[in-house]
């Protein structure tokens, strides 16, 4: 693990699947195992040309406000955003590995937008699902394997905003403190 680093991401979205729906916004936090932050990196994207808003996705965000307008605000074109994103993961001190909550989700997305924009994508194929890992550190099955269900020790306080750069930080540090209880168990 010396050389990886951990790339926390969360995506927000106007739809379950990219390219039938557009990212909206997504950010990164680069942490290393123990719970150090290198970096950040947000973006807003404008929305796909041929992409429609899902009707529940936009029912469900016109109870989030504040979470709206963040991610509306100083749009850039998915190019711009990816290929600035590309090169702050390229300039990072390790390969990186990339961490989400669910990360079938969020890994979907920045995987699709990484390809269709830049054309590579230094995670390979590959990424680590926070819930996953506390089912196998929990030993339970995984759909009992809920933030609810986690030790408190494993977050740090704050509150989930729906601001994609927040949601990352907070997730990573959930990621950094469960590699901390498993290190102190073993």
């Amino acid at each position: 693990m010396a050389n990886e680093v951990y790339i926390s991401t969360d995506v927000e979205a106007d739809g379950p699947i990219p390219g039938m729906n557009s990212m909206l916004s997504f950010a990164s936090a680069a942490f290393l195992k123990d719970k150090t932050l290198l970096s950040t990196f947000s973006a807003n994207l404008d929305l796909l040309p041929d992409a429609v808003p899902d009707e529940k996705t936009m029912q469900w965000w016109q109870q989030q406000p504040d979470a709206w307008r963040a991610c509306r605000e100083d749009t850039v074109p998915p190019q711009v955003g990816m290929s600035n994103y590309l090169s702050w993961l390229k300039s990072l001190p390790g390969q990186p590995v990339f961490v989400g909550y669910p990360v079938a989700y969020d890994f979907m997305f920045v995987y699709w937008y990484l390809i269709r924009f830049t054309g590579e994508s230094p995670f390979s194929h590959s990424a680590l699902d926070i819930k996953t890992y506390a089912m196998a550190l929990l030993q339970k099955p995984y759909r009992q394997s809920t933030k609810r269900n986690m030790p408190r020790e494993w977050f740090d306080p704050g509150k989930h905003t729906h601001v994609a750069l927040d949601d990352a930080i907070e997730q990573g540090a959930l990621f950094c403190n469960m590699l901390k209880w498993q290190s102190e168990r073993s």
